[in-house]
């Protein structure tokens, strides 16, 4: 879930309350993640974090799973937030793989038990070497899964025979984080997705999954195929909170600017967003001038 902001940069609380109901209840998420790369976590402060968490508790917390982003490159950071996260009333944690100073297997291994050692919630890694530098290794996956609090992983590495056979010999359960794979992930044995383009065609995927377990595989790929603007506009021509949020704007949702480093998105690439949401199913109201 992005994090809204006001047009001077400050957390929209009461946005991120609205917009939360309305990916639970219209968009038929079953859970959110708060505070995760998508909701510009290096850029808002722990008491940001912490009071946002806690308004989207309020808000869906009795009907949806509300998960915290609580991974940073600072173990001792990170079991902070995930105290505070506990203490906040989360369902569970997100942990990515500490980014930049590239730490070695055993130091990944130290790093997730302790997180997960810190609470007693479950806890969902999330591997994305493409921006951490460092992939989870299948052999450190397999020791981490010994751990009762390590449930989950969130996939953006895109290696799914390597997920096959962690799948195979753990009860981890993996989720797709990266939209371009989500059907292919459910082929596999995917629990689900961890989706931006949730934020405009959840219930599209929530529906593809129905079919995909129901065994109309046909449906399911009509779907995966029909959203495929949606998923090349947000995913594949900017950075993901950008495009996301342009489209929460076309669609009258709070979003909200972003926050430095990141930029607005440019008025050529909202034109071919509307476009492309328009191909996909997604109507998008008219502008009246």
């Amino acid at each position: 879930m992005v994090t809204p902001f006001a047009p001077d940069g400050s957390v929209d609380y009461d946005g991120a309350a609205r917009l939360a109901a309305h990916l639970v209840d219209e968009q038929r998420n079953d859970g959110l993640v708060v505070s995760g790369t998508t909701g510009e976590s290096p850029t808002t402060s722990d008491e940001e974090k912490d009071r946002l968490l806690r308004a989207v508790i309020e808000a869906v917390g009795d009907r949806a799973m509300v998960v915290a982003g609580v991974g940073t490159n600072d173990t001792a950071h990170t079991l902070e937030l995930a105290r505070a996260a506990e203490r906040a009333g989360a369902h569970g944690l997100l942990v990515v793989t500490p980014y930049y100073n590239k730490p070695p297997q055993e130091g990944l291994l130290a790093h997730f038990r302790a997180v997960a050692d810190a609470t007693g919630l479950p806890n969902m890694l999330y591997d994305i070497p493409g921006r951490t530098g460092t992939p989870i290794h299948s052999e450190t996956l397999l020791r981490l899964a010994e751990h009762p609090r390590i449930t989950a992983v969130k996939d953006a590495k895109g290696d799914l025979f390597a997920a096959s056979k962690v799948m195979a010999a753990t009860d981890l359960a993996f989720y797709s984080g990266d939209d371009n794979l989500n059907l292919p992930w459910l082929s596999v044995g995917a629990a689900g997705f961890v989706s931006v383009v949730g934020h405009v065609v959840g219930a599209d995927l929530h529906e593809m999954i129905e079919a995909y377990r129901a065994g109309d595989v046909g449906r399911a790929l009509a779907i995966h195929r029909r959203l495929l603007p949606v998923v090349t506009a947000i995913m594949t021509r900017t950075q993901g909170a950008i495009a996301v949020k342009a489209a929460l704007d076309l669609l009258g949702r709070p979003g909200g600017t972003v926050r430095p480093p990141l930029v607005p998105a440019s008025p050529e690439f909202i034109a071919g967003l509307r476009e492309d949401l328009g191909q996909g199913g997604v109507k998008v109201p008219e502008v009246h001038s």
